[in-house]
C-alpha cells in the first residue's frame, strides 16, 4: 500500500520562504518520478514541480527560479523548497507519484497514481 504524507505548510508573509516534505511508504521509492502539484480556491489543480529517478527537475514557469524540489532515497522523502513565496502562491500542495518514467508527461496529473492528503501554503501580503 503506497502513501504519501505532506508537511511544513502553514502562513508566511510574502517574500518568505517555507520547506514542505512529502514522505513515501510503499515499493522503491527510488524508481519512482515524483511530482509537486498545487490548488488554490475555486482554480483548478496545477503543475509546480517534479523530479525522476535520475534527479533531472522539471518547474511550471510560474515558479521556477524561487523553488527547488529534491528527492532524498534514503529516507523516501520528496521536499519543495519554496523562497521569495508571493500571494499567489498560496494553495493546498499536494505531493504525487508518477505512474510511468516518460519525462515529457511529468506535468499532466492524470500521470500520477498516488496522492497525498496536501499541506495547506497561505502568503500574506
Amino acid at each position: 500500500q503506497v502513501q504519501l504524507v505532506e508537511s511544513g505548510g502553514g502562513l508566511v508573509q510574502a517574500g518568505g520562504s517555507l520547506r514542505l516534505s512529502c514522505a513515501y511508504s510503499g515499493r522503491t521509492f527510488s524508481n519512482y518520478f515524483m511530482g509537486w502539484f498545487r490548488q488554490a480556491p475555486g482554480k483548478e489543480r496545477e503543475f509546480v514541480a517534479a523530479i525522476t529517478s535520475g534527479d533531472t527537475t522539471k518547474y511550471s514557469d510560474s515558479v521556477k527560479g524561487r523553488f527547488t524540489v529534491s528527492r532524498d532515497n534514503a529516507k523516501n522523502t520528496v521536499a519543495l523548497q519554496m523562497n521569495t513565496l508571493k500571494p499567489e502562491d498560496t494553495a493546498v500542495y499536494y505531493c504525487a507519484r508518477k505512474r510511468t518514467i516518460n519525462i515529457a508527461t511529468m506535468a499532466i496529473p492524470r500521470e500520477y497514481d498516488y496522492w497525498g492528503q496536501g499541506t495547506q501554503v497561505t502568503v500574506s501580503s
